[in-house]
């Protein structure tokens, strides 16, 4: 019999996206932006670029690679930021212990995983849905012995006793402004939550001010959890501010709608040449920090990597097409 892991090499970029697409729709809405965030976050095309490289070094070079771009080294930890993370462990055994022979339709092998894990976990299926689909390209990136070791979960305790209605209003609430809020103006000040997992993991931003420049208010110090940091910054990795470097590109968990919209000559044609979205969503989940700015609180997270793979992610196409 075939085994999970060379029955998910068949599937191509496209099958994935379609799947996503699909189980996106199913999913519980607290993980509804989570799923699609996590895809573009660690798209198939890049890993299959990278791993046909000759040179790996080489190839790290000319894609300007910063970070932890490989799952093989994050397997447990890449997708803390679903809500469903607190269920990992049951999730990953589901992976690891499918044994009927898995559909050919991407999305029912999905449901099939969600479906095993919500008897051990005891949650809904759409509450499982977007992270047994992370799962599964978790192991199809990582491999087989990557993938082996029990599920971890890495959240603190109180993020643990949080509901998940608990956690969707507070995504959805906008800082207080005072009694007379409504005349402050350009004065509101709204909070960004970079990290949801941590009681402090955030900071403020003035109305209207871009999310990168706002970061720069948080004084700590955070080279040392992340060297793509620099010193004076704030939590959000970035080495210029007009659209040039890629480095600061975030995925929005809530509050997308209170965002400026993409300008397609800067951030939008950006964001094609680095290879992180292709979209003409005038405000996607996936945003340059130094290009946007905020109008409300927003929620974020911050991916581990970055670099500028299109190019590249185009020839390796271009060599697997058949002639």
């Amino acid at each position: 019999m075939v085994s999970l892991y060379d029955h998910l090499c068949r599937y191509d970029t496209a099958a994935w996206q379609r799947a996503v697409d699909e189980v996106a729709a199913e999913s519980h809405p607290i993980d509804r932006n989570a799923t699609r965030i996590w895809f573009a976050f660690y798209p198939l095309d890049f890993f299959l670029t990278f791993q046909a490289a000759p040179d790996p070094a080489s190839a790290v070079r000319v894609m300007g690679l910063m970070g932890r771009w490989l799952l093989a080294d994050q397997v447990d930890t890449s997708h803390r930021f679903f809500y469903a993370h607190r269920y990992w462990p049951s999730i990953k055994a589901a992976v690891q212990r499918f044994s009927t022979p898995p559909p050919d339709d991407l999305a029912a092998l999905i449901g099939e995983v969600a479906e095993q894990a919500s008897r051990t976990a005891r949650v809904d299926r759409e509450g499982l849905i977007g992270l047994s689909a992370a799962a599964l390209m978790t192991l199809r990136q990582a491999g087989v012995d990557a993938f082996a070791a029990p599920g971890q979960i890495h959240l603190s305790m109180r993020a643990r006793a949080m509901s998940p209605h608990q956690v969707m209003k507070k995504r959805a609430h906008d800082d207080w402004q005072g009694v007379f809020g409504f005349t402050r103006g350009l004065r509101k000040r709204w909070t960004i939550t970079f990290d949801e997992n941590e009681p402090d993991a955030h900071f403020e931003l003035i109305n209207g001010q871009e999310i990168a420049t706002a970061a720069k208010s948080d004084p700590r110090e955070y080279r040392t959890t992340d060297p793509r940091c620099t010193v004076g910054e704030g939590p959000i990795p970035v080495e210029c501010r007009s659209a040039s470097c890629g480095t600061c590109w975030v995925g929005v968990l809530g509050g997308a709608e209170k965002l400026s919209p993409v300008v397609d000559r800067d951030e939008g044609r950006r964001m094609k040449v680095f290879g992180y979205i292709d979209t003409d969503e005038p405000r996607p989940l996936i945003r340059l920090a130094c290009q946007t700015q905020a109008f409300g609180a927003v929620s974020i997270v911050i991916p581990p990597w970055n670099g500028i793979f299109a190019t590249w992610v185009q020839r390796h196409r271009a060599q697997q097409a058949p002639a």
